[in-house]
C-alpha cells in the first residue's frame, strides 16, 4: 500500500508547547500515513517544531515520508526493523498511587501539553500524569482511561509517560525521536496502564522507553524515545 500523502495538520487542540504539536501526536499522524498497519514499527523523526494549523505538505524522502514546511522538513517517518523491548508492567493499583506523585501537578514545562498537561479539561487533554513507583523509582506510571482512540493519541500517550521519566520537570525536553509499535489500540473507556524509564542519558539527550498495558496486563502498545533538553521559553 502507498503512504498517504494529503498534507498533514496539526489542530491547536493537540499542541505541546503552545506554539507547536505534542510530539508524540505529531510523531503517530505522520507514522499512520506512512503505513495502515500499526503493529509495524515506525520510527519518526522531529526536525523541527510542528507548526499547528496549517498544511504541512508530505512527500517520500529517501527512507519514507517527510512532512514540510516553506520547504523545511519538519518531520519524517520510515518503517523500522528493531526489536522493541517493553518497560515492565505496573498493576493498576500501583499506577494509581504512582500519579498521586505527578511533578506536573507541581511544576510543568508546557501546562496545557495535550497529552499531559494538568491544566486541560477532562474530556479535552489525555491526563497523562506520571509518578515514580513507589517500589521501583526507575520507572513512572499512570492510569489512563481514553475518551478516544485513533492511532496519533496513542503515540501521545506513550510520548509524555516517556517525557516524565526523563525527569521533564527538573529539565525540559521535546521529543527529538520516536519508534512506536501498536499490538492493538487501547478501549474507550477501559483502564489502561501506560508506563515508562530513563535507560541511558549523554549531553543533552536521553533515551527513554514506555508501554501501554490493560489493567490485566496484556501489552497494548511499545515505543522508545530520543528526548532533546531545551530552553522551555523557546517554545512558549
Amino acid at each position: 500500500m502507498q503512504p498517504t500523502t494529503t498534507p498533514l495538520i496539526v489542530p491547536q487542540r493537540f499542541h505541546g508547547p503552545p506554539r507547536s504539536g505534542n510530539g508524540g501526536w505529531t510523531a503517530g499522524a505522520l507514522a499512520e500515513r506512512l503505513t495502515a498497519k500499526p503493529e509495524t514499527p515506525v520510527t519518526v523523526a522531529l526536525r523541527l517544531p510542528p507548526p499547528l494549523d496549517i498544511d504541512l505538505p508530505i512527500a517520500e524522502s529517501e527512507t519514507g515520508i517527510a512532512a514540510t514546511h516553506e520547504g523545511r522538513t519538519v518531520v519524517e517517518a520510515r518503517v523500522d526493523s528493531g526489536e522493541l523491548a517493553p518497560v515492565a508492567a505496573a498493576t493498576l493499583e500501583e499506577a494509581t498511587d504512582a500519579q498521586t506523585r505527578y511533578p506536573g501537578f507541581a511544576q510543568h514545562p508546557f501546562p496545557t501539553c495535550f497529552a499531559c498537561g494538568p491544566d486541560r479539561a477532562e474530556g479535552d487533554g489525555l491526563h497523562i500524569f506520571p509518578g515514580r513507583l513507589a517500589d521501583d523509582p526507575s520507572r513512572v506510571a499512570t492510569v489512563w482511561r481514553p475518551y478516544d482512540v485513533t492511532v496519533p493519541i496513542t503515540w501521545a500517550a506513550l510520548d509524555c509517560t516517556s517525557g516524565w521519566a526523563a525527569g521533564v520537570d527538573d529539565r525540559p525536553m521535546v521529543l527529538g525521536t520516536m519508534t512506536a509499535q501498536i499490538h492493538r489500540l487501547p478501549v474507550v473507556g477501559e483502564p489502561h496502564v501506560s508506563v515508562g524509564t530513563l535507560r541511558s542519558a549523554e549531553g543533552r539527550k536521553a533515551l527513554t522507553a514506555s508501554s501501554l498495558y490493560t489493567a490485566d496486563g496484556e501489552l497494548v502498545a511499545t515505543a522508545q524515545q530520543v528526548w532533546i533538553a531545551i530552553n522551555p521559553e523557546d517554545f512558549s
